[in-house]
């Protein structure tokens, strides 16, 4: 039931919501929209309300609000059929006399058609569906923040440090050292520690330890900025997992949070930092992991994925292993204050689009592989794994899907929102629409390069679950 509900209650939501700004947004400007669906092909249940019929289709893979559109023909090629060829007859159920097209015998009045309206109202009921799916992404996160707070790492003790270029008295840091203060503020954990490293204006941030004072240039032309000095410094966190993400390296072995890892290959860890250097030097080697779990030593061997990254020292791509697994940094929780919950749900939100933004540039670039890519199956495995986990990851698997399917759909690829976008700016540009053969081969351009991502996500979720099922 839960491999059902879950995402059911995930993918149906966002599509839900997304739907829902197209809608709405016509209904605002004045276009007749005769139907909404969640879903396509047959309808399992459907009832009409006023001028518009409500559908839910056996395909949970989408949805689509139907415009009266002088392209009526086209959109019904990847839609729910032409109003006209499914217009109802007197006698069959639902004829309503006094009804437009395609529940009566009423022509659909100019003035209402999708094209009738300006630019301006057209680019509005186009980007209402991204817009209501950033919006949910961002009332999700805001509920989070306020119903579970802030999570807080006690820890102030340095870990690794990331020497910088501009930056050398970063080495003056030391594994062990504790921070008791940044810029003359003390400071109660690591939380208090980035958010001061990362806001400090240009000049020199003093960063007091217990050996001493460092004082580190930022924010001058070739010296680091505060944000890249809070990335430079690592707090140290024992070898404990917190997160497996499904499907990963460390999934396929076994490997569950709360394991403690002792040591790779025989040598011993010291803390999740150790854990790092020896998983990213070996991409694709076959590593053996001690772990302790429920005070038992358990042996596993996992191959670390290859990965590439960035480095930030000398801005190039290298190669690294991943074993998708993540640390558990989260020991207490603090109260978050109402303000600071909308604040912080916004750079959320932003930093939840420009990650996925970025990883979609580099699947174009090639930087990250296009076996990667993950399809339905791989969002219901999520879906009934955030289920399984509690209603916080849950809600966090839709905030996350929200924001994919917001900056996915501006993307120009026709029958999406960016690509429509696109069509009718360069429609309202040139003067005159294309042709009615034109567009439909656009159309179909779009629905082959859509199909081709979805046989191509489900083939790699698919080569993902036999190497599960046979590893």
């Amino acid at each position: 039931m839960l491999a059902i509900v879950a995402p059911i209650i995930v993918f149906g939501l966002v599509i839900f919501v997304h739907e829902l700004g197209h809608f709405v947004a016509a209904k605002l400007t004045g276009v007749y929209a005769p139907r909404f669906s969640i879903g396509f092909g047959p309808a399992l249940f459907r009832t009409r309300r006023g001028e518009t019929e409500y559908v839910l289709a056996a395909l949970p893979l989408g949805g689509y609000v139907r415009m009266a559109s002088r392209h009526d023909a086209e959109a019904a090629l990847i839609e729910g059929g032409s109003e006209e060829a499914s217009a109802l007859k007197p006698g069959d159920p639902g004829y309503d006399p006094d009804a437009m097209m395609p529940f009566g015998p009423r022509p659909v009045p100019e003035d209402r058609w999708f094209e009738s309206k300006g630019l301006p109202a057209r680019l509005f009921i186009m980007i209402a569906g991204v817009v209501m799916n950033v919006v949910l992404a961002y009332a999700v996160f805001v509920g989070l923040n306020l119903r579970y707070g802030q999570p807080v790492v006690p820890s102030r003790v340095v870990d690794s440090v990331t020497v910088l270029p501009g930056a050398p008295a970063l080495s003056q840091l030391h594994r062990g050292d504790t921070i008791s203060a940044v810029n003359g503020a003390p400071v109660r954990n690591w939380n208090q520690v980035a958010e001061r490293l990362a806001s400090a204006e240009p000049g020199v941030v003093s960063i007091r330890t217990n050996r001493g004072e460092v004082r580190i240039p930022v924010g001058a032309a070739g010296q680091p900025t505060g944000t890249d000095l809070a990335g430079a410094i690592d707090v140290a966190l024992p070898s404990v997992i917190g997160d497996v993400v499904p499907g990963s390296p460390a999934a396929r072995a076994g490997l569950v949070a709360g394991d403690s890892i002792a040591s790779i290959d025989g040598t011993p860890l010291t803390g999740w930092s150790d854990l790092l250097d020896r998983v990213s030097a070996s991409p694709g080697a076959e590593l053996r992991f001690v772990v302790v779990r429920g005070g038992k030593p358990l042996s596993f061997v996992l191959r670390p994925e290859s990965t590439s990254v960035r480095d930030p020292r000398t801005n190039t791509a290298q190669t690294v292993g991943r074993i998708g697994a993540y640390n558990g940094t989260v020991s207490s929780r603090e109260p978050m204050p109402a303000g600071r919950a909308l604040t912080l749900a916004a750079q959320q939100t932003w930093a939840t689009s420009t990650t996925i933004v970025d990883v979609v540039r580099k699947l174009i670039t090639r930087e990250v592989a296009l076996d990667q890519l993950g399809g339905p199956i791989a969002i219901t495995r999520a879906s009934v794994a955030a289920a399984k986990s509690g209603l916080e990851n849950l809600l966090g698997l839709i905030a996350l899907l929200s924001v994919n399917v917001a900056v996915l759909n501006l993307l120009p690829i026709p029958i999406l929102d960016g690509g429509q976008i696109l069509i009718n700016v360069v429609e309202a540009a040139k003067g005159t629409p294309f042709s009615m053969r034109t567009r439909e081969y656009i159309l179909r351009v779009g629905l082959v390069v859509i199909l081709m991502i979805f046989v191509l996500s489900t083939f790699n979720d698919l080569k993902a679950w036999l190497s599960r099922v046979f590893a």
